[in-house]
């Protein structure tokens, strides 16, 4: 049965088959949860597999081997630079969670941990990226009945963490 679910933790703390690193577009190693991750896997070989596929649109997801990261894959998910919400922001970042869900079926990967994307340097609204983030999973479970998949978001932040529980469980 899938399942949402949110932890306060980092993400790299949390097993499961895919973690979700919230990338740039030209999946060049960066700050924050991005910078960790890199960090982790290895930097070299993880910017070599970016590197390879060189290019990843906002609103979109590619998915790398996790290498030294404690999951089989990394999805790396663009989502938009807020700027003032009516520049298609909301759909990007839909999309970027929708890309990633539908490359965890594509390769058969049954949990995966998330950030909050968009919502750190990119300076998406939180209230408004959970939003996204949950009505993008919610319709991705309705519309695969058939795949189980468990969707763990990885948010250490206390502030961020309420207002998540908050838009999943109202």
């Amino acid at each position: 049965m899938s399942s949402i679910t949110i932890q306060q933790k980092g993400i790299l703390d949390i097993p499961a088959d895919a973690i979700v690193n919230a990338a740039n577009s030209g999946l060049l190693a960066g700050g924050g949860v991005c910078g960790v991750i890199f960090q982790r896997a290895g930097e070299r070989q993880l910017a070599a597999a970016c590197k390879e596929i060189g290019h990843c649109p906002e609103g979109s997801a590619v998915i790398t081997a996790g290498f030294g990261c404690p999951c089989k894959s990394i999805i790396h998910a663009v989502g938009p630079v807020y700027r003032d919400g009516t520049r298609g922001e909301a759909e990007l970042l839909y999309g970027a969670y929708k890309s990633s869900l539908q490359l965890c079926r594509q390769h058969d990967l049954h949990s995966v941990v998330f950030p909050l994307i968009s919502a750190g340097i990119f300076g998406y609204p939180v209230q408004a990226a959970w939003c996204q983030a949950i009505a993008a999973c919610r319709d991705f479970i309705s519309g695969n009945p058939d795949f189980d998949i468990s969707i763990i978001f990885a948010i250490p932040e206390e502030e961020k963490l309420v207002v998540g529980h908050q838009v999943l469980n109202g």
